[in-house]
């Protein structure tokens, strides 16, 4: 991710003022409560354009965030997952770099992640790439990664190096990252008010016995990619610059990696709905998530960025309503509740050899179709029985 500037005002004086971006956390499989790790980010980007691509990758298929326009360096991935288990994201960070690469050499996040989710497939694979990848690696990122054999950690990456954070060997197995990296220089952390922020709502969470005791994808969207609260002066999780919000749902030790689940709500959490996609060697991603016939962008966000408009009537400079954002969201939440309890029964049935994994497949392909009939084909801005409601 890059900087972004928006004008704000202070003392009356307009000033540029840099933005930060993403936020994100690992829960281990040991602080899950079904012992199946989870992985959310929180995007913040210029590039508000997003959709889901499926990947037929060197070694594993995988399913990937990406920017519906391609960037100059090839092919990118914001956060992916592929068919052996293995899942990455990122935050930038601002504190690592201490060297004179020059800016037209970084940048390189989302080539980096593309690349070690074609030949990854867990955390040991992930370090011998970036041991063995060519100097300067044009990063400066914290680097997220779970995989199906228990692995959970935190890489703060820099061109000449990393280090490695085991969320799995922390003591409340968890840990949320935003925009500075703990053993960068301090006086040049970023994002550390949404740090605390996050970090204040999970504190919050009920746990037993070192496990939280209902968290899950849906929980993780609402309280934190939905929430205004914030510390102080600072700005919300939820920004203009949101992109996108994606909770995967990983697998226990010694569970199939094809039982992992890419939970993703395109363009503007609140203006948006979560949908569910399995991770497999097939493309099972649903029509409206990926680029559309008309153009390259998926319906989904298309359809979060026009409700959006309402939120951020003044636009990306102006304020946000809150409350047409919560309008929205009650509107929209009776579908995803649905389309949450209609896909955690079939992957339950799947999880628990009730159904075959194929089976699972076609249950889910089917029921995909289904899960947004509020997206008209001809119109995907509008949102039927919603829309109107606001003109």
């Amino acid at each position: 991710m890059r900087r972004l500037y928006i004008l704000m005002t202070a003392i009356g004086i307009m000033l540029p003022v840099a933005v930060y971006a993403c936020t994100s956390v690992i829960i281990s499989g040991a602080a899950a409560p079904d012992g199946r790790p989870l992985m959310w980010k929180h995007r913040d980007t210029g590039f508000l354009d997003n959709r889901l691509e499926h990947f037929k990758g060197e070694k594993y298929a995988f399913v990937g965030l990406v920017n519906s326009q391609e960037g100059k360096l090839g092919r990118e991935v914001w956060i992916g997952s592929n068919t052996a288990g293995f899942s990455i994201m990122n935050t930038a960070s601002y504190c690592l770099k201490d060297d004179d690469v020059p800016a037209a050499e970084m940048d390189r996040e989302g080539v980096l992640m593309f690349r070690a989710l074609e030949i990854c497939a867990d955390l040991s694979d992930f370090e011998h790439f970036l041991d063995t990848l060519s100097r300067p690696m044009g990063v400066e990122a914290n680097f997220g990664c779970i995989d199906a054999r228990g692995g959970a950690a935190y890489y703060e990456t820099w061109n000449d190096g990393y280090i490695k954070r085991d969320v799995s060997a922390m003591e409340d197995g968890y840990c949320v990252v935003t925009n500075f990296s703990v053993n960068g220089r301090r006086e040049d952390w970023k994002g550390v008010e949404r740090y605390r922020t996050a970090s204040g709502i999970f504190s919050r969470q009920s746990r037993e016995d070192g496990r939280f005791t209902s968290i899950g994808p849906k929980e993780i969207m609402d309280s934190l990619s939905r929430s205004y609260e914030h510390q102080g002066d600072s700005l919300h999780i939820p920004r203009y610059i949101t992109s996108a919000s994606v909770v995967i749902q990983g697998v226990k030790e010694g569970e199939s990696p094809l039982n992992t689940v890419f939970w993703a709500a395109l363009g503007y959490p609140l203006s948006s709905v979560m949908i569910p996609v399995p991770v497999s060697g097939d493309d099972h991603i649903p029509y409206y998530m990926k680029r559309s016939e008309s153009s390259d962008n998926s319906m989904l966000c298309d359809f979060s960025l026009q409700l959006k408009k309402r939120i951020y009537p003044g636009g990306k400079n102006g304020p946000v309503d809150i409350p047409a954002a919560y309008d929205i969201y009650s509107l929209l939440n009776p579908y995803e509740v649905h389309v949450y309890q209609e896909f955690s029964r079939i992957h339950s049935l799947m999880t628990s050899g009730k159904i075959s994994y194929q089976t699972y497949l076609r249950r889910y392909d089917k029921a995909s179709k289904s899960y947004l009939p509020l997206i008209n084909e001809g119109e995907s801005a509008h949102l039927i029985g919603i829309s109107s409601k606001f003109d």
